[in-house]
């Protein structure tokens, strides 16, 4: 059996943390059937430290991940992407470039972890923050039934994967 592997592409606008965390969330955990990338619109000269500590202390690949401009994803010879998924509110959809093929959208926004100001151990904890609410989404993602959704019904599933985490919330005691 030929299972489509399905190509993922996540923006931000620095493509230093939450974007990258998104990257290597999805290729370690959705490695069977998904293959993701990203960028950033204004990319930052380096990953994150701290998006680099988040991921290799849940035992994730590093390996291939840099700081990308979405240009790269423009060319001819770029990646055909199913899903085109922003990371943050900076970004509007409808000012994405147009990708080859025709990617379903969602703005699954998270807060920047780099802009946390505080001590060391605060903004690890910003970063753990943005780290569990990409895996959160990314978990629920890998969960659907692609195959199985029409694309009316698909796109909705993906707007609302940000609600459901929102919904989670509310429902967790307060302490």
């Amino acid at each position: 059996m030929n299972t489509k592997i399905y190509n993922v592409l996540f923006l931000s606008v620095g493509n230093s943390a939450r974007s990258i965390m998104a990257e290597a969330i999805l290729n370690h955990t959705g490695s069977d059937r998904f293959r993701a990338f990203s960028a950033g619109s204004m990319p930052a000269e380096r990953v994150s430290p701290f998006a680099m500590e988040q991921i290799q202390l849940a035992r994730m690949s590093t390996d291939a991940l840099h700081c990308k401009n979405w240009s790269m994803f423009t060319s001819h010879d770029a990646p055909v992407f199913d899903f085109v998924f922003t990371v943050c509110d900076e970004i509007k959809l409808e000012h994405l470039p147009a990708w080859k093929g025709q990617p379903f959208t969602a703005n699954w926004s998270v807060d920047d972890p780099n802009i946390f100001e505080g001590n060391l151990s605060e903004k690890r904890r910003a970063f753990l923050k943005s780290f569990t609410q990409l895996n959160w989404r990314i978990s629920i993602f890998t969960s659907l039934s692609l195959t199985n959704l029409n694309a009316p019904s698909l796109k909705i599933e993906l707007d609302n994967i940000s609600k459901l985490e929102d919904r989670r919330k509310s429902l967790e005691p307060r302490q």
